[in-house]
């Protein structure tokens, strides 16, 4: 980083679990620096979805160096993922024709839940009774989330990547994951994480869409598959607690689908 900055920038990792953010400071000028971020970023930037971009500069590595304001800001605690401004803003990407018709023109496919499927049922889970269960139901409700619209997804809402500025502007960070797929990606984790049952359809009427029993199946769907990928990427990496967490939600949503189906 210093050799694009130069030496007068204190250059400090800013964390995360790519390793791949830095935050530089000279003389009261501060920057958010990434390597190889998202390569639609200046199109969040320009939609004012992510931080304003201010410069891209390629390495003689082929490495791609992104620099956006540094904002004073926070994160939303889980408590805020109620605001209306959170539900405002996933609309917006959600609805964003800019966003897809650039993911779509840089050769990303959607994400179709056949081939997420398929690709669940390659990974080793041993004897894991609840993910048997789990893929076992999913095969069985497939039919159901098939042949959806397909939007732009951040595939990561939590809570830790709604930045919030000082002068009440709020942003979504970290799109390294976006994928093209059915907005029940979104919608699922962030309502089952953060929202009360109970104002399901309140918060998804200020997003914009009626709680109908399609999107309740869709969003049990996309729920339980992803629940499984974080299971196994922590898992790989050795992160215990987050693996017995996720478990832990697993089974509770599994409950939940199960006695759904049973009282239909």
């Amino acid at each position: 980083m210093e050799q694009i900055l130069g030496k007068e920038w204190k250059i400090t990792p800013a964390g995360g679990t790519t390793g791949e953010a830095y935050f530089a400071q000279r003389e009261g000028k501060r920057l958010f620096l990434k390597r190889n971020s998202s390569p639609f970023l200046a199109v969040l930037s320009a939609e004012g979805i992510v931080p304003k971009l201010v410069w891209t500069k390629r390495m003689e590595n082929g490495d791609v160096i992104t620099a956006q304001k540094w904002l004073e800001g926070r994160e939303l605690t889980p408590e805020e993922m109620k605001k209306d401004q959170v539900a405002h803003l996933l609309s917006k990407i959600h609805h964003s024709t800019e966003l897809l018709d650039l993911l779509m023109r840089m050769g990303k496919q959607p994400l179709e839940p056949e081939d997420m499927l398929a690709d669940l049922h390659q990974m080793i889970y041993e004897n894991e009774q609840h993910v048997h269960k789990a893929l076992r139901l999913l095969e069985k409700m497939l039919p159901d989330v098939q042949n959806q619209q397909k939007v732009v997804c951040h595939c990561d809402v939590n809570h830790n990547n709604w930045l919030l500025s000082k002068s009440g502007q709020l942003y979504l960070i970290d799109w390294d994951h976006a994928v093209v797929s059915d907005p029940a990606i979104d919608l699922g984790m962030l309502l089952h994480w953060y929202i009360p049952r109970g104002e399901w359809v309140s918060w998804l009427g200020r997003y914009g869409v009626e709680l109908t029993e399609s999107l309740q199946k869709r969003i049990h769907w996309y729920v339980i598959a992803q629940a499984l990928l974080f299971i196994k990427w922590n898992k790989k990496r050795g992160y215990q607690e987050e693996v017995q967490r996720w478990r832990y939600f697993l089974e509770s949503v599994l409950f939940e689908q199960i006695a759904s189906l049973n009282n239909h």
